[in-house]
């Protein structure tokens, strides 16, 4: 394993560990693992190849060769790429997401990711976002959050962020995937969604982003990764 400090959030979908992770790596001025992005982007990619969703082989073969990027624009926003198409917004829809759930139950798509995913940690540090990151990824990890918060709100949190991403998208149906994808991951055969024994576990209902925020990074310097 890596010698360079790495903090890892994991969670159900919606819970915000995305947008905390990116928050946490700017403050800290560390690189970002956005690991569900690669599933997605990996579920996208085997759609414009025509690949079947179920096609196990075939996904972890295009696993190792995608040609992906990350990066942000002028406000800070994050930019994905995938060979020459920038496909933040694509990868943000529901039917990417429901794509990478399905492709992150097989086994062999899992293994070829994981290198890829611990090349990620470059000084002077990784802030990394998943759903395995501290269990799998990066279990020697000197941090581990995992970041949940209740079904209600993170539907809700999800809505109004594909709302005001203009998105058409209904409260019910986002309510309903959400049920069936924590089913899913908690209860797939490899990496189940759960939090590392050593977890520091963070209920974010009802708190802002500022405040959860503001609680990891007071972890962080207490296990001092950072001055």
């Amino acid at each position: 394993m890596s010698s360079v400090p790495v903090l890892t959030i994991d969670g159900p979908s919606g819970s915000g560990k995305g947008t905390l992770a990116r928050r946490v790596a700017e403050k800290l001025g560390w690189n970002l693992l956005d690991s569900g992005a690669l599933y997605r982007l990996l579920a996208l990619a085997g759609s414009r190849y025509g690949l079947e969703p179920h096609d196990e082989a075939g996904h972890a073969a295009l696993a190792g060769t995608m040609n992906i990027r990350f990066s942000g624009d002028a406000s800070g926003e994050e930019q994905i790429w995938l060979g020459n198409d920038e496909v933040s917004r694509e990868l943000r829809t529901e039917t990417a997401g429901e794509g990478a759930s399905r492709v992150a139950v097989m086994p062999s798509v899992r293994a070829a990711l994981t290198e890829r995913q611990r090349q990620f940690a470059q000084e002077p540090g990784l802030v990394a976002d998943g759903r395995d990151m501290g269990t799998v990824i990066f279990p020697d990890a000197p941090l581990k959050i995992f970041l949940t918060a209740s079904a209600e709100e993170r539907a809700s949190r999800r809505y109004k962020q594909l709302k005001g991403k203009g998105f058409d998208v209904s409260l019910a149906a986002l309510s309903q995937e959400l049920a069936e994808r924590d089913h899913r991951d908690a209860n797939r055969a490899v990496s189940p969604l759960k939090p590392a024994d050593d977890a520091e576990l963070l209920d974010s209902t009802g708190l802002s982003i500022e405040q959860v925020e503001q609680a990891v990074l007071a972890l962080a310097k207490a296990r001092q990764l950072f001055r």
